[in-house]
């Protein structure tokens, strides 16, 4: 009996350091230095959502020299960073977070110029010192380390628990109307610097797709930027003949719908964000691998396989196995990181840091 009293106050201890944190970050500026990229853009938002604070994405204008040989040149003097007027100028945010290799040299000059004002973040790993930010968030499958350095399995991304219930209130989209249930939400892909969709690569996907609908199953199916013709008209022609809702880019996104609804998703391996922004829910994902691949996609996809989130898309499916795993929500994780050791820093120096 004392035993169980004594979890359940250090559990309220717990809730209350952690509410006592977010209290002191929420609401407070943040800037979003956006390459222009959706994917580090999406894991930037979902982050600094997760903080609560006050967003402003500031979009940067590189030159070719700092395209060409960016993250070591600083940033371009047209951009006159930290005079008056320009993009980049005081009042200096609270926080301040970018993604990817072209970002790497504006956090570095925030910085500079911010000094303590700033507690600067960097996503994933543009191959700079771990001295260039306060705090660097990488997922597992990347191998650098440190003591400013977390990582997680999943990508961060803004489909909150929260803002998952909230669109589960909502009716699907008219269009879900028409397509039996079970929803199996099928996210495709393209080709990227790591995988190739082949002929035979479409040919193969879509012949898997249409064995699920063959099951009695509804798809509900959404291309991205980087789907190749060629991959949708075979999906098109292979699965016309069965209840679907595929996406023809018109209207409203049905992707957070798509998130909130489906109870079962199939993804192409070739995008983090895709692969690990399902796996929130807790609902069964299968995974279907174009040619190419890498050592670290392979360590990514290991990693969600050992969590329990992914399985392989069979060539044909003759039955559509389904299973659950504890929701991966890395947003929350990497946000509660930045909190403790923001406030960390800021006991340490107070009065330097401002309020």
């Amino acid at each position: 009996m004392l035993a169980a009293a004594t979890h359940r106050d250090r559990s309220t201890n717990e809730l209350s350091s952690t509410e006592a944190l977010f209290a002191a970050v929420r609401g407070r500026s943040g800037w979003i230095i956006s390459d222009g990229k959706a994917g580090n853009e999406t894991q930037c938002r979902g982050v600094f959502d997760a903080l609560g604070l006050k967003s402003e994405v500031k979009r940067i204008r590189p030159g070719r020299l700092q395209e060409l040989f960016a993250p070591y040149l600083g940033v371009a003097r047209a951009e006159r960073f930290g005079e008056a007027g320009s993009h980049f100028a005081p009042p200096w945010p609270d926080f301040a977070i970018a993604a990817g290799r072209l970002t790497a040299p504006y956090i570095r000059a925030v910085k500079r110029h911010a000094k303590l004002a700033t507690y600067t973040i960097i996503l994933q790993d543009p191959k700079v010192p771990l001295t260039t930010a306060d705090f660097f968030w990488m997922p597992e499958h990347d191998r650098k380390r440190g003591p400013n350095v977390l990582t997680t399995v999943a990508s961060p991304h803004g489909f909150s628990p929260e803002r998952l219930a909230a669109l589960r209130v909502l009716p699907p989209p008219l269009a879900f109307a028409a397509v039996p249930r079970p929803w199996v939400a099928v996210l495709i892909g393209g080709d990227g610097s790591s995988y190739t969709f082949k002929p035979e690569d479409m040919t193969r996907f879509a012949v898997s797709l249409r064995s699920v609908a063959e099951r009695g199953v509804g798809l509900l199916m959404t291309p991205s930027r980087r789907t190749p013709v060629a991959l949708l008209s075979a999906i098109d022609r292979l699965t016309v003949d069965f209840p679907r809702f595929l996406w023809d880019g018109t209207g409203d996104n049905p992707y957070p719908a798509m998130l909130a609804h489906a109870d079962h998703f199939i993804v192409t391996a070739d995008s983090v964000n895709m692969c690990g922004e399902p796996a929130v829910t807790g609902r069964s994902i299968h995974v279907f691998a174009p040619s190419g691949g890498s050592a670290k996609f392979q360590r990514y996809h290991e990693a969600l396989s050992r969590h329990g989130a992914t399985r392989p898309l069979p060539d044909v499916v003759t039955a559509l196995d389904t299973w659950s795993y504890p929701p991966l929500y890395s947003a929350a994780d990497i946000a509660h990181a930045i909190a403790e050791r923001w406030h960390r820093r800021r006991s340490m120096l107070s009065g330097l840091t401002g309020p």
